[in-house]
């Protein structure tokens, strides 16, 4: 099941690549190009499209580089806030110092960095500091004056004038930023009004992955996208503007519809009088539809990922992160397609994992958990907490042993090992828990590494892991969540607390 491929990447970087270029000479070489989604690591593309390279954009990137200069974007409310990005569990402002780092690595440069609605807020002042005190240059747009309605302000010198003109030498200006609303289409319509100014007619198009346009508007991929932003109520819809001016369906999602009367009578007024498009379609220079080459594959994998954020905003519900419209919007989701949470290879497994341990400990108070992961072969190896390590620990032993063919008799972690570190915890530094989380126990086992072959091999399994499905009965503690996380596994878990302690280290 996990290696079967529904997307083409090279058939994308392609395609992908000359579109953007098509629309750059449309522009007379210049053009800003708003860029949406995650530059890197786009594991919600990866899950949806299996056989989609998490890193594709970073490739197209890497090949237009020589034409493009970068520009990152970031709310400086968000940086207020720490706001969070849950497939790092860092803020966005650490994410922003994360993107620069990663597009170095790659050996691609930004210009800078522009925080977008700045008003001196304190945190975002001092991320400021930090960012020039290591040579990265920084721009500050204030809030737009008379933005949404009134056109005049906007476009005027109190409103985009007011910002600060970056100057570009390329065709191509990458616009990106963390999450949405880090302000990236004021970021590119403000430039655009500065270039008109220098009689430079600058043009804006918009790369946006999902939803995918020209897919229905209710296939599972478009549909798992609406999951992903239940959470900030975004919703795909047909393209009412490129139905009346094309006769033609395609799909879009909300704030893009709703923004875009605006978006049309700021751009007219910016070029006097040229808008460009007719639809926020028109917009668009996403070609990811036109590299799914196995439509069932990437239905069911679709179908799945719905699955995960059920279980994700359960989880967020029962902690606080989120209210109950979310869950419910996402339930709806899963009705409509006829699916049962248990639709999930994992999810079963797990349960009868956490039965086992509670019937192995009758007449020991306590709460049982249970841990499953689906390898790449499709096999499914289980764990369950014990005084000794939690259910993430006990399941990813089992799991690199099995893929390792260690007898299960051989025991990876020695008991001087798991004795010293639960020593360490109890009487050096005071907690309560003595059982090893998974971010412990992958310390203890490279520790055994070293003098037992069978850990050693263990540990080079590890790798494997990656994308591998995992449920857990109990919402992970923060060492077992990292962990998770480190290897790559695309986790899910029930809404229960496997403590009864409010406060987790």
């Amino acid at each position: 099941m996990h290696d079967k491929i529904g997307f083409d990447n090279e058939k994308y970087i392609r395609e992908q690549t000359a579109k953007i270029l098509e629309r750059v000479e449309r522009f007379d070489n210049k053009l800003y190009l708003e860029f949406g989604g995650k530059l890197l690591y786009d594991y919600h593309a990866a899950r949806v499209l299996p056989g989609y390279d998490p890193n594709v954009k970073m490739r197209l990137i890497r090949e237009l580089k020589d034409k493009a200069d970068i520009l990152l974007c970031i709310y400086a409310g968000d940086i207020e806030r720490k706001k969070i990005r849950a497939d790092f569990g860092i803020t966005y402002d650490s994410d922003a110092l994360k993107l620069i780092d990663d597009l170095r690595s790659w050996g691609v440069d930004i210009l800078g960095v522009v925080i977008t609605r700045f008003d001196n807020q304190p945190a975002a002042q001092l991320f400021k500091n930090k960012l020039e005190r290591r040579s990265i240059r920084v721009f500050t747009h204030r809030f737009t004056r008379g933005y949404p309605t009134d056109v005049e302000a906007i476009v005027s010198d109190q409103g985009y004038g007011a910002n600060e003109y970056i100057e570009t030498d390329k065709p191509l200006v990458i616009v990106t930023g963390p999450g949405p609303g880090s302000g990236k289409l004021a970021t590119c319509l403000s430039q655009l009004y500065h270039e008109y100014r220098r009689d430079i007619k600058a043009g804006y198009a918009k790369f946006e992955t999902f939803p995918i346009w020209n897919l229905p508007l209710k296939h599972p991929v478009n549909v798992a996208y609406e999951a992903a932003t239940a959470d900030i109520r975004d919703f795909n819809l047909i393209d009412p503007f490129h139905l009346e001016a094309y006769g033609e369906r395609s799909v879009n999602y909300n704030r893009d519809v709703e923004v875009f009367p605006v978006v049309k009578r700021i751009l007219g007024k910016i070029t006097g009088g040229n808008s460009f498009y007719s639809s926020p379609t028109d917009m668009g220079v996403n070609r990811a539809g036109f590299a799914i080459i196995d439509d069932d594959i990437t239905r069911h994998a679709a179908e799945q990922e719905v699955i995960r954020r059920y279980y994700r905003y359960r989880c967020e519900y029962a902690m606080g992160f989120t209210d109950k419209e979310t869950v419910q919007r996402v339930v709806l989701f899963l009705e409509d397609f006829n699916i049962h949470p248990d639709a999930r290879r994992v999810v079963e497994p797990a349960w009868r994992a956490a039965r086992e341990a509670q019937e192995q400990n009758k007449g020991n108070e306590g709460i049982y958990c249970g841990a499953a992961i689906e390898l790449k072969d499709g096999a499914i190896v289980t764990g369950n907490n014990s005084p000794l390590m939690h259910a993430a620990s006990s399941m990813i032993l089992h799991a690199i042993k099995a893929l390792a063919d260690i007898p299960g008799k051989i025991t990876l972690l020695p008991s001087y090992i798991t004795n010293s570190v639960r020593n360490m915890k109890t009487d050096i530094l005071n907690e309560k828990s003595v059982s090893l989380d998974l971010e412990e126990t992958l310390i203890a086992l490279s520790i055994s590494a070293t003098t037992n072959p069978a850990a050693q091999l263990a540990i080079e399994k590890l790798k494997e892991l990656r994308g591998c499905e995992v449920h857990i009965t109990h919402i992970p503690t923060p060492g077992d969540e990292a962990g998770l996380r480190r290897l790559g596994v695309n986790l899910t878990s029930e809404p229960n607390f496997s403590t009864r302690d409010l406060f987790l280290t």
